[in-house]
């Protein structure tokens, strides 16, 4: 490969991750739900049952989010990714529109919540793949690990967004959110679909680490404001549109860093040109030595290739997965923490008017959530990244069990019913169900192989409908029980009690099976 084509190859390389990332943080519009569920509530005369219910809806389009892998066989990344979008333009689009219409019914939100949902599994395959293809084995769970941190931050974005754009003392905030949950996947879909494509990784280890490096170092400090944000959104109008400009900034800074790759090949071009200019004649020998050499470091390149396609050809995948125990184990894992997690940041919004806070309190809370979140998913890819450069693996179910059990934790400290325990679990949980769910991409990878992930992943996060249903719905039976006849709300530490004891009791056992899942495959990860 030419040294300009090395160099073309390279700036891709970044700019497809970049294209992801872009797409990533706004590919989480479901988060926001507990910022106007309320108003929702109140707005449509729906009980907690059927809020929960909306909750698991969104979850549920996952259940056909293994279609979305069928088309990546045949699609190019961009069109998957941009029927993500679109699927989410109609969901929350028709929304947006009818709200008001008295003939809008329950049946109608629930319908088109369950589209716009199966759209993020679209964008999700989409960017896996990506990170995947574009990157070779030692450094792709990096890339899907920066790429998937994004997420954590959608529900921050979304917020920080609607402050800035709209007035916040409006009634009308659900519209808000569902205006830009709509429109903004589809304008960033847009914009960077040039790049959503596979390419030939670049094999440049230095380049790769320089990379990495920078990206990290722009990602922590985009968590850092977040948080800070969080912290000061006591907010007064002229500090939270300064502040909207500069996470923009912020979000948009990564590209920095295939453009400075450029760059950089290009002012090592020109050098190698200068002197290649003095040197007028070489010795016969020196050069034929020379093509040997080279002939031999191409044949390593091919082998080292073609072991990369026998890697990727490893593995089971569809239905297969299902007979094995493994998977089970895995499903179950994720299930009783990572899934649960979901579900109480999707009860967020009851949780706190439960606890007397104002409804604009739900929106900090969210926000806390999903800033940590945000750390969450990028520090065990950070912790990847530098022990694999000393040569040491980290098994993924293990690093799953040992976050589980701090989560176990926060759900029992939060049947102490004070302001504190609430802010303090609210980030703890936002955090390790982050990491959970950033690592379980990578885990799948390691469990069954890289060829079929597409497939795979969807059939493991079918888990997710399937826990936001009876978390949700179980959740919401003993809400009911706390609320006076005629009321569709409850006040009081009843309302939740019994249910963070239960979700305590079954994070616990999901940290049990996990362990369980290591010791099995703890062989195979060696």
């Amino acid at each position: 490969m030419s040294s300009s084509s090395s160099s073309s190859s390279s700036s891709l390389q970044w700019l497809s991750l970049v294209a992801t990332i872009w797409l990533q943080i706004f590919n989480g519009p479901n988060t926001d739900f507990p910022v106007y569920s309320s108003e929702l509530k109140d707005l449509k005369s729906i009980s907690q049952v059927g809020i929960n219910f909306l909750a698991f809806a969104s979850d549920a389009g996952k259940l056909f989010g293994w279609f979305s892998g069928l088309a990546a066989i045949y699609l190019p990344p961009w069109s998957v990714a941009a029927t993500g979008a679109a699927l989410g333009l109609l969901g929350y689009g028709l929304q947006f529109l009818l709200l008001d219409h008295p003939k809008f019914s329950y049946a109608h939100i629930f319908a088109l919540t369950a589209v716009a949902g199966n759209g993020i599994c679209w964008i999700n395959t989409a960017c896996y793949l990506v990170c995947i293809k574009n990157f070779a084995a030692d450094s792709r769970r990096v890339a899907v690990g920066l790429s998937t941190s994004y997420v954590g931050l959608s529900a921050k974005v979304f917020t920080v967004m609607t402050g800035a754009i709209f007035n916040k003392k409006s009634h009308h905030k659900a519209k808000h959110y569902l205006l830009l949950n709509s429109i903004a996947p589809v304008l960033v879909s847009l914009v960077v679909a040039p790049f959503m494509r596979f390419i030939l990784p670049c094999k440049n280890v230095s380049n790769l680490s320089l990379g990495f490096i920078a990206m990290f170092t722009i990602t922590l400090a985009t968590g850092v404001s977040a948080i800070i944000g969080t912290i000061g959104s006591t907010s007064r109008g002229f500090f939270v549109r300064e502040y909207s400009l500069s996470l923009g900034i912020l979000l948009a800074s990564p590209v920095v860093v295939p453009l400075a790759m450029k760059l950089k090949h290009a002012m090592e071009e020109t050098l190698r040109n200068k002197k290649e200019k003095r040197i007028h004649d070489l010795d016969d020998a020196e050069t034929g030595e020379r093509i040997e050499e080279l002939q031999v470091k191409e044949e390593d390149d091919d082998a080292v290739d073609k072991g990369a396609e026998v890697e990727e050809s490893e593995g089971v995948g569809g239905v297969q997965i299902l007979r094995k125990v493994d998977f089970w184990l895995y499903f179950f894992s994720y299930l009783f923490s990572a899934t649960l997690g979901l579900v109480f940041l999707n009860n967020l919004g009851q949780i706190a008017e439960s606890r007397g806070l104002p409804r604009e309190e739900t929106s900090t809370l969210v926000s806390l959530s999903s800033s940590f979140g945000f750390f969450g998913r990028l520090f065990p890819f950070l912790i990847d990244y530098y022990s694999s450069k000393r040569s040491c693996v980290i098994s993924r179910p293990a690093s799953m069990a040992s976050l589980m059990a701090p989560m176990a934790v926060a759900f029992f400290v939060l049947a102490n019913p004070t302001r504190l325990s609430l802010y303090m679990s609210t980030a703890v949980i936002g955090a390790f169900t982050g990491a959970i769910t950033s690592i379980a991409v990578s885990a799948t990878t390691e469990l069954f192989g890289t060829k079929h992930l597409g497939i795979n992943h969807n059939i493991v996060v079918a888990n997710i409908p399937l826990g936001s249903f009876v978390f949700g719905y179980l959740a919401a039976l003993l809400y009911q029980r706390g609320t006076e006849e005629g009321s569709h709300s409850c006040r009081g530490s009843a309302c939740y009690g019994k249910t963070f004891l239960i979700w305590g009791t079954t994070c616990s056992l999901g940290s049990l099976l996990c362990t369980i899942l290591y010791m099995r495959t703890r062989k195979v990860v060696s």
